[in-house]
């Protein structure tokens, strides 16, 4: 493990930990109500990133066999299993969040540096390292969290994210975070707290606690 891999892991970390700490203080009924991304929910942008990391989990243990595993047994499965995280409550969706994030966190931690090189594919994308999922994983929680619209943004993000060079389509969507009119920004009312003001919030303290 090099010195920009280490890097790239703490990224994802400190990234999946803020994430956590938006999410978990949102409201039952807000999570129900529409994130950024069209036709979507609050509550569907947390599924999509708890089956994401599932998804790259499922690469990560063929790379480590050396078996070519998909990451989705079809785009089908794939919006269908999104849709099965969506509908759970949020106690359970926000410990599916951190528990997927998590699992994959082990395995990438855990895979030998000669796995990295191994190509893997995302249903229909051309075929690119294992070692590009990293990135990959940053930019999803960087850019899903601005989609919340639930108080993070574009000039939160640290600039080590902001600048970070991205290969396509990552670095076009997260110019589309950058570019999106206010009235798009505005047609998104912000969730209510869940918590009563004064209190600590949770997920503060341990990785993903």
């Amino acid at each position: 493990m090099d010195a920009a891999q280490r890097q790239l892991y703490d990224q994802i970390d400190d990234a999946t930990q803020r994430l956590l700490s938006t999410a978990r203080v949102i409201a039952e009924p807000d999570l129900r109500q529409p994130s950024l991304l069209p036709g979507w929910t609050r509550a569907h942008v947390v599924a999509h990133l708890a089956r994401g990391a599932d998804a790259m989990r499922t690469l990560l243990v063929g790379v480590r066999s050396s078996q070519d595993r998909p990451a989705y047994a079809s785009a089908e499965a794939r919006e269908a299993g999104i849709e099965r995280g969506a509908a759970q409550t949020a106690k359970d969706l926000m410990a599916d969040l951190a528990d997927s994030a998590m699992a994959l966190r082990v395995i990438a931690r855990q895979l030998p540096d000669q796995a990295w090189p191994r190509s893997v594919r995302i249903l229909g994308s051309a075929p690119f390292p294992a070692a590009q999922l990293l990135t990959r994983r940053l930019a999803e929680v960087e850019l899903h969290h601005c989609d919340l619209a639930a108080g993070y943004g574009p000039a939160d993000w640290p600039a080590a994210f902001a600048s970070m060079e991205l290969a396509e389509p990552m670095r076009s969507q997260r110019q589309d975070r950058l570019s999106r009119p206010q009235e798009l920004l505005d047609s998104v009312p912000p969730p209510r707290p869940a918590r009563v003001p004064g209190q600590p919030r949770k997920g503060l303290g341990p990785l993903f606690s």
